[in-house]
């Protein structure tokens, strides 16, 4: 399609837990969004509304299903989004552009692979976390457990870590009065952080509970962050606060994540949901 004389997409509306997607097909329509639609697109007002935008598209290699494109609704591109996978492998099945309940999937940061459940929940292999500052990336002269980091006349102590996108977890003691959005904006713009990065708030429970906010890269709070919660249940857990299974109780519900440690894959298990299908003519 001429991106000049503008296109008529199709689109689904989905969520997981209340991060919502506009999910695209890019396999049956020819899609070229710039970044000026895609803010277009996610535009509450203006829009459909959404947190990302995620496309659907052909494999680039002959080892995996399907290749995920992730855009944040300030119209940039992002390698990972957890919620959105879930969305991803309900939406392929749903569209039937496979027959498979579980697929491997092609992303900038890497393949991940979600399988549907009989239950109707969906479970992600979302890969290994990685730790190295300049896997992050994150400036700091060595790898360590946890970081300084100061913000205004405060300093933090954040963990942080890659989970094909780049978190930053902050352990509070109240989420509620917490301030989410003046020190996750804060955070998620700090010149330590090169390509900004994703700052969670994490309340401890129990060793197998937590809940959490997340002021998402590009998006501001949302109501659930997948890679957030994979991000605070492994900082939690390296840190001897927390034990796997966690239950993590986000504003728009739960998510299950399990890690058995270093260098293995961290699972998460949560819903995806269809909402709404429509088309929209993007200029």
């Amino acid at each position: 399609m001429n991106t000049q004389q503008g296109m008529n997409l199709r689109f689904t509306k989905m969520h997981g837990l209340g991060n919502d997607f506009v999910v695209i097909d890019g396999i049956t329509q020819t899609v070229a969004l710039t970044p000026e639609q895609c803010r277009r697109i996610a535009d509450r007002h203006f829009g459909v509304g959404c947190d990302q935008i995620l496309l659907v598209e052909r494999p680039t290699r002959d080892d995996v299903d399907f290749r995920y494109r992730i855009f944040n609704a300030d119209g940039g591109e992002v390698g990972q989004c957890g919620n959105g996978a879930r969305c991803f492998v309900r939406f392929v099945h749903e569209k039937q552009l496979t027959d498979k309940t579980s697929i491997r999937v092609e992303t900038a940061s890497g393949i991940i692979e979600p399988r549907l459940l009989d239950n109707g929940q969906v479970t992600v292999n979302m890969g290994a976390p990685r730790f190295a500052p300049v896997d992050i990336p994150f400036v700091a002269t060595a790898e360590a457990l946890t970081y300084p980091l100061k913000v205004g006349t405060h300093t933090l102590e954040i963990s942080a870590l890659s989970m094909g996108n780049p978190h930053a977890v902050l352990k509070v003691n109240d989420l509620d009065s917490a301030p989410v959005d003046i020190l996750g904006a804060a955070i998620e713009a700090h010149q330590r952080f090169p390509q900004r990065v994703n700052a969670g708030f994490m309340q401890v429970l129990t060793p197998h509970d937590i809940r959490l906010r997340v002021f998402e890269r590009g998006a501001g709070e949302t109501l659930a962050c997948g890679t957030g919660a994979c991000a605070a249940a492994v900082a939690g857990i390296r840190q001897d606060w927390l034990k796997s299974p966690v239950s993590v109780h986000t504003r728009g519900g739960d998510l299950i994540i399990e890690w058995a440690g270093k260098d293995q894959p961290v699972y998460m298990t949560g819903p995806a949901v269809t909402v709404f299908e429509g088309a929209i003519e993007i200029p």
